[in-house]
């Protein structure tokens, strides 16, 4: 195992900091270390701060791309903290409903990981509007840092035990059950939901419209374990 210095976590963490708002405390420092272990071999770098000015310098941003996908933790599953998305449904789509003219409905999920918050979204969306869908032109924006997260979001395949756990209409009208057992996000949903790779700590918010309503539960300055996602 490669250790760090006290100087290299420092300049290390700090990086981190200002350029993605993740807070690593000095604690985790042995699991910052083991996290980036791989990362050292495969750059043949001998030290981190030979590590440190190798992601700096590489112009590709791949090395800065997988710095982000190990550092990053991401646990979430659908429904997660039910009651967000109850009040969602019973408060704020009657609201908006009634409210948005042109019926042009722009919900971000910031921090979104593996897809389950956007993809609840838009199962709400579809179900409150039911036969009216077609008349509203609804969108999500899912954004996260981690393309190894956006990735299996957009995938969108997920293990049986959770799926099962949601409501059996659901199951029916949203997923496909595939030969392993696990079920894949129909293409019908998907196209509700507008993946792409953002950092909260940019100076412009590159977005045309304005939002409705923006989740940003998944969002989180605090440590290492967990990062971002939750």
């Amino acid at each position: 195992m490669i250790s760090i210095t006290e100087q290299e976590f420092k300049k290390l963490v700090e990086f981190i900091e200002n350029n993605y708002g993740i807070h690593i405390k000095k604690e985790k420092k042995l699991v910052l270390t083991s996290r980036l272990y791989n990362e050292l071999i495969n750059s043949r770098c001998e030290n981190f701060t030979q590590y440190f000015d190798y992601i700096r310098s590489d112009r590709t941003g791949k090395a800065l791309s997988s710095l982000v996908n190990k550092i990053t933790t991401n646990h979430t599953f659908f429904m997660r903290e039910a009651d967000h998305f109850d009040y969602f449904r019973e408060k704020v789509l009657p609201y908006l409903s009634g409210t948005v003219k042109n019926r042009d409905l722009r919900i971000w999920s910031a921090g979104c990981s593996t897809g389950q918050e956007p993809y609840t979204l838009a199962m709400i969306i579809a179900d409150y509007f039911n036969n009216n869908k077609a008349f509203w032109d609804t969108k999500i924006l899912a954004t996260d840092i981690s393309e190894k997260v956006l990735s299996a979001a957009i995938e969108g395949i997920y293990d049986s035990d959770e799926v099962e756990t949601l409501p059996s209409m659901w199951r029916i009208n949203y997923f496909q059950k595939l030969d392993d057992g696990k079920y894949i996000v129909s293409d019908n949903l998907k196209k509700e939901v507008i993946f792409r790779r953002f950092n909260l700590m940019e100076k412009t918010f590159p977005f045309r419209k304005k939002f409705h309503t923006v989740f940003c539960r998944n969002v989180m300055k605090d440590s290492i374990q967990p990062l971002v996602s939750v």
